[in-house]
Order: structure tokens, then C-alpha cells, then sequence
């Protein structure tokens, strides 16, 4: 039973689940250097994750992997609630879209669409859109 099944909050659980596929991310090439666990911390609180879920996400041996929908809808819902998470601040750094990049590119995109979607969706994202505005957006 992973960290994530744990909970039964359907935004709690979906927000851990974010933050483990992040953390898993961030650390894919190794170790977290300092600034991917600043990024990290971040996310953390803007997700309400608790220390003690922080510290069980990080562990070594705990991994977890982005199940990536099979329809475009649901793969969209994701990147959304992900970009809603970063735009809480009402900004994106450089660190925060690589980590989109990859993000997106586990969900199943390619490199390229992957690039066109974040491109886009930085274009229109103020952080008070709703879902049936981005996936209109996206679509056009």
C-alpha cells in the first residue's frame, strides 16, 4: 500500500498524489539538488502535504509513478491542476515549467506537444480559470 492510499480526502489524495509524481520526477535523475527541494518545499505547502508525508514521499525507496489517462480530457485535468498549484503565486519559474516539461511528458505527451501545451497554457493561465475555459482554450 503506497503513502498515497492512505488517505481518503479525494483533494488531499490527489494533491499527495501530485507531489509524489513531482518528487519522484525531481529526484529521476539521482539525487534532489538544492534547488529541485526548494521547488519541492514549495509545492509541498502550496499542497498542504504534512512533514510527515513530505519525509514518506522522499524516502529512497518510495517511487511513484504518473498513471497517465488514456483521453486527452483527463490528461488536460492533470496538467490543469498542476498549473493551478504552480500559478498559486500567480508566476512560473524556469525550475517549476522544466518540471511541468517532464511532468506532461509522463502523462504521455510528446516532447513537442508537450512544449505546445505548456506554452499555451502559460499564455492564458491566470490562476482563476476553470477546467471547461482551459480545455476549451487548449483545443483551439
Amino acid at each position: 500500500m503506497s503513502i498515497v492510499d492512505l488517505y481518503s480526502s479525494g483533494e488531499h489524495r490527489s494533491n499527495l498524489a501530485h507531489f509524489a509524481a513531482i518528487a519522484t520526477l525531481a529526484a529521476i535523475d539521482g539525487e534532489v539538488n538544492p534547488q529541485e527541494k526548494v521547488m519541492l518545499d514549495r509545492f509541498a505547502r502550496k499542497l498542504d502535504i504534512t512533514d510527515a508525508e513530505y519525509k514518506e514521499v522522499m524516502r529512497a525507496e518510495n517511487k511513484y509513478a504518473i498513471n497517465p489517462p488514456s483521453s486527452l480530457e483527463e490528461r488536460l485535468e492533470r496538467l490543469f491542476d498542476l498549473f493551478r498549484i504552480v500559478f498559486a503565486d500567480h508566476e512560473i519559474d524556469d525550475e517549476e515549467k522544466s518540471l511541468v516539461r517532464k511532468y506532461a511528458i509522463g502523462l504521455g505527451y510528446s516532447a513537442e506537444k508537450a512544449d505546445e501545451v505548456i506554452s499555451k497554457s502559460i499564455a492564458i493561465f491566470t490562476g482563476k480559470i476553470d477546467f471547461e475555459a482551459y480545455l476549451y482554450l487548449l483545443k483551439r
